[in-house]
């Protein structure tokens, strides 16, 4: 007997982070704590998270940064650099995370959107806050192993 109930085949995302340095802090923002708002589809509710989003169809990877660095802090990105890439999948969603570095940007952080992200902190990387997105901390951890790629 032939099923009429068609399964969707899941596909791979392309995300990515940005670490925005300032000095020797980090910016992190805190999600919000309730998943529908949270909007992330590896689920980060309640995590610190660095400014990112996915990418978008005809977009450059640094285009991308700029355009959800400026959207979700109101920072004006000068210039970043790719220094990573992560296989981050869970039971959710599957993305393959574009990890970017920056220190030339202007302006202050402010919360854009409040409904996804409830505030903004500059931390050292030393004392991060916890939990982070899983994908940011993979992100912090290849820039501390100064690796590309981590298995």
């Amino acid at each position: 007997m032939e099923s009429n109930v068609i399964t969707e085949k899941k596909k791979v995302g392309v995300g990515f982070g940005v670490m925005l340095m300032r000095g020797e802090k980090i910016l992190l923002g805190r999600r919000h704590i309730d998943p529908d708002k949270a909007d992330s589809e590896l689920h980060g509710e309640g995590t610190w998270t660095m400014p990112g989003g996915k990418l978008e169809f005809g977009e450059s990877f640094e285009d991308g940064a700029k355009r959800e660095v400026d959207e979700e802090t109101g920072i004006q990105l000068e210039e970043a650099e790719v220094i990573c890439v992560n296989n981050d999948q869970n039971e959710h969603a599957h993305f393959v995370t574009i990890g970017l570095f920056s220190d030339k940007f202007s302006g202050e952080p402010k919360v854009m959107e409040p409904d996804e992200i409830v505030e903004w902190g500059w931390f050292s990387l030393e004392n991060l806050p916890t939990p982070l997105f899983p994908p940011s901390a993979r992100v912090i951890e290849n820039y501390h192993k100064k690796l590309f790629y981590i298995r």
